[in-house]
């Protein structure tokens, strides 16, 4: 529970003045609220203020048996959806939700889950459905997050320049893994594919790649 304190602490403190204008200031980050909320757009319904310590210790052992799930990811959605329902503070419940979320992730040994903006749509829809008892939709939306992370982040850092990856951990803003696979495919990348249907390939093999293509871009008149 103290850390639950601390992490809306940590993710609020600095804008509290700004991000929570005209409420009650002598509840501070990291403070429980102390007063009912109105029903959400969609139809959710905080608890009362009153049941906020008891569901927040009820929502830990939630957290601590996700653990242990045959489906992790889905048992996490859950809780996660629980923290959201529950609302225990003022202002700043997502983004408190979400950082205690991959707090927990890291602890278990996975990649952090980030949500991106043109992903907030499906992470809203799968949000209501969690709010409805079936957290299946963000378990997967979380899957495929920490997963994406684990490639794009990860597994470069840790196997270096000259080791085979797949080509989704070699992916970046302008080269994206279809157009690194398109290339694969065409023969214009050096890559392997494995007998699992996927292209590895290294960073050395893709800076090639990169030079070669640099090189066939005609020259524009000054």
């Amino acid at each position: 529970m103290t850390e639950v304190r601390q992490v809306h602490c940590m993710a609020l403190d600095p804008v509290w003045g700004v991000s929570a204008p005209g409420r009650d200031r002598t509840r501070g980050p990291g403070g429980f609220r102390e007063h009912d909320i109105r029903p959400f757009p969609g139809g959710m319904v905080p608890p009362p203020w009153v049941q906020v310590p008891a569901l927040l210790s009820t929502w830990l052992e939630e957290v601590t048996d996700a653990a242990s799930h045959a489906r992790p990811m889905e048992a996490l959605a859950g809780a996660y959806g629980t923290f959201e329902r529950v609302h225990p503070f003022l202002d700043g419940n997502g983004r408190a939700g979400r950082l205690l979320l991959n707090f927990v992730l890291v602890r278990l040994g996975y990649a952090p889950a980030i949500i991106y903006t043109r992903d907030r749509s499906r992470y809203l829809h799968a949000l209501r459905s969690t709010d409805q008892g079936d957290p299946g939709p963000l378990g997967e939306l979380l899957a495929r997050a920490v997963l994406d992370n684990l490639y794009r982040f990860i597994v470069p850092a840790v196997a270096g320049p000259n080791r085979l990856v797949p080509l989704a951990a070699l992916s970046r803003r302008d080269l994206s893994e279809g157009a690194l696979r398109t290339a694969a495919n065409r023969g214009r990348l050096r890559a392997q594919k494995g007998d699992d249907g996927h292209w590895r390939s290294i960073r050395a093999w893709v800076d090639e790649y990169l030079a070669a293509c640099h090189q066939r871009r005609p020259l524009t008149p000054d």
